[in-house]
């Protein structure tokens, strides 16, 4: 494995187990095997380190789940498919998911939280212009799409989190039986 992606992988394990914020480039550099100009030597800064693992796990996320959330004339099928697309990839990348949802509520101007609300932005849009196209076809839908996009991967999120964290077992049963609920919530 090279040092490039040794510190990644180390660095994520680091900071899905204790936190970003508590987690020290020295930290990092001892556990990758190296010195910290090397580590700066590839990524500049635990910041710049950061941005890379983001960047890579994100987009394999968002590659992930994009064909998914391709709105065909069914929404629960969709929705179904779009949260297994989400299970799979947490199943598939845990430490990542975990540290991702740590994120998302960290606080406002912390580094991390500046790093990821681009990426957030990112997952809300592909949401967002799944329920628009919904609506064309759901008249109570109209003008409840962000609301959606959010409780949607909201709902979503909580159930992988507390997969990741022992308290659920996935199985297609659960997952259909979230997109149930969610369902019921939007139609009422």
């Amino acid at each position: 494995m090279d040092n490039r992606q040794n510190i990644m992988d180390q660095a994520l394990r680091l900071f899905a187990a204790k936190g970003y914020e508590a987690v020290g480039v020295e930290q990092i550099a001892r556990a990758a095997g190296v010195t910290k100009p090397t580590l700066y030597h590839y990524f500049g800064s635990k910041a710049g380190l950061l941005e890379e693992l983001l960047q890579v796990n994100f987009l394999a996320l968002l590659a992930a789940v994009r064909p998914a959330a391709a709105y065909q004339g069914d929404l629960p099928l969709t929705l179904y498919r779009l949260a297994g697309a989400y299970f799979a990839f947490a199943r598939q990348h845990p430490e990542f998911y975990r540290f991702q949802l740590s994120l998302w509520l960290g606080p406002l101007q912390s580094e991390s939280s500046l790093a990821v609300r681009p990426w957030a932005h990112q997952q809300q849009t592909l949401l967002v212009e799944l329920f628009i196209a919904a609506a064309a076809d759901h008249g109570n839908m109209k003008g409840r799409h962000q609301r959606y996009a959010v409780s949607y991967l909201g709902q979503v999120n909580t159930f992988i989190g507390l997969v990741l964290n022992g308290f659920l077992e996935p199985s297609d049963e659960m997952v259909f039986n979230l997109v149930h609920q969610f369902m019921h919530g939007i139609y009422s």
